[in-house]
């Protein structure tokens, strides 16, 4: 029987939905990041960096391009015989069929899986994260603390530590009591949802737990674990660590990569980010143009001016066009005399000559102003915005969009106004 010491399971079933338009046709784990990158590369390549070479991935909500993304593992050097990469969906059993209800009811749907490679321990992640975290050193922390369960913490300010589970520890890292979501929290070690445990234990929680509605590692399975006497130890991490599940916090984790000094760094040799590479052409920098603190993907071609901006591959910014302080994904081609500030542009967007994103009062959005704020102008993708249109701030607009489909000025400009959504019929909001 193959033996694994340890394995991955990576939660990447998500639909993400504070990430509005952007993970309407696509699950979070899938966006762009970065300009080359996927948000899922980060934990996939932390894998491969820890010596985890045996990772499921629990796929669920749209996973098509994720599917397509993580093929059989080769840019990670997963694509092994034994273990490697292997991507799981809920499938039809004989007994019963059922979509994953939770995290830990995902986990458990795939007790085979794990149980094929008899491992040790059971890494649990989650597959929309940004950071750079060595699960071996992890897991060393594990062993030396005879624990069952090792749950990765991380500090965080205390007037924010309401809106986590957070631990509440020993002097040897024993995990006492947990609160979720404690409205006076009396600790402020946030749980990061990164999980290690021994198979025994998490095999027995799972087999116990599983008529649970909607089983979850946080409600459900580490209560029992901890009700049991099992012992539970929190392992702090002070690295970078970023839940990229708003568009403002996925706009600044972006903006910080450009920083002179960035706080994440994509160019460490001794920690690779690795990702699906497409064979493209080196980006062409026209003599008109001017970049200033930006990252440029490869094979873009890039005619107008762009500040303090994360470029994808493929993009096309035509003459006299000027991008500030914006986000534009794959393929996306922007036409001449354009103006866009804080945008957040997805994959294979269209936009015309002229266009203005991003200007006007900024005005809270009118039908979700819990997910497009900031100021910030999110723009779905395969969207197509005609020439000559000027769009507001915290405004949303996600389709094949005409002329018609905007306001107009008694001048004759064509509009959409801060704080409105443009959604055309038969796309998600």
């Amino acid at each position: 029987m193959i033996k694994k010491e340890m394995i991955a399971m990576l939660l990447a079933g998500g639909q993400g939905s504070r990430l509005g338009v952007l993970t309407s046709k696509v699950a979070k784990p899938a966006v762009s990041f970065g300009g080359k990158y996927r948000i899922i590369d980060f934990p996939l390549s932390n894998c491969i960096n820890s010596g985890v070479d045996t990772v499921g991935v629990l796929t669920q909500y749209q996973p098509l391009r994720l599917n397509a993304h993580i093929g059989i593992g080769i840019p990670w050097d997963l694509d092994r015989n034994i273990g490697g990469v292997t991507v799981l969906p809920p499938y039809e059993k004989s007994t019963n069929s059922e979509w994953y209800t939770g995290t830990a009811n995902a986990i458990y749907q795939n007790l085979d899986y794990m149980e094929s490679f008899n491992p040790e321990y059971v890494l649990i992640l989650s597959g929309d994260h940004i950071y750079k975290m060595d699960y071996e050193v992890m897991l060393d922390f594990h062993k030396a603390n005879g624990a069952e369960v090792t749950i990765a913490v991380m500090p965080v300010p205390m007037e924010e530590a309401s809106r986590f589970g957070i631990m509440i520890t020993d002097e040897n890292s024993r995990i006492t009591e947990f609160e979720e979501k404690p409205a006076n929290p009396r600790s402020n070690l946030a749980s990061m949802g990164i999980y290690i445990f021994n198979w025994k234990t998490l095999k027995e929680a799972l087999v116990t737990m599983a008529d649970e509605p909607a089983l979850d590692f946080g409600k459900h399975v580490i209560p029992y674990c901890h009700h049991k006497g099992a012992p539970l130890c929190a392992y702090e991490f002070n690295g970078y660590w970023k839940d990229v599940g708003t568009l403002s916090s996925y706009w600044e984790a972006n903006m910080e990569l450009i920083d002179l000094v960035p706080i994440f760094n994509l160019y460490e040799e001794y920690w690779k980010i690795y990702t699906k590479s497409e064979a493209l052409p080196p980006q062409y920098i026209a003599d008109s143009s001017k970049v200033e603190r930006s990252i440029i993907g490869e094979g873009s071609d890039i005619c107008g001016e762009v500040y303090n901006s994360v470029i994808g591959c493929g993009v096309t910014i035509g003459k006299g066009t000027i991008v500030r302080d914006s986000i534009i994904m794959n393929e996306t081609v922007i036409g001449e005399d354009c103006e866009m500030n804080k945008a957040i542009v997805a994959e294979n967007v269209v936009i015309g000559d002229r266009a203005k994103l991003g200007m006007g009062e900024d005005t809270p959005n009118e039908d979700a102003p819990h997910i497009y704020n900031q100021g910030i102008v999110t723009v779905g993708e395969k969207s197509t915005i005609p020439e000559g249109v000027v769009i507001g701030k915290n405004t949303v607009i996600s389709g094949v969009t005409e002329a018609s489909d905007y306001e107009k000025t008694l001048e004759g400009v064509i509009y959409l106004a801060s704080g409105k959504s443009l959604i055309k019929a038969g796309e998600q909001r």
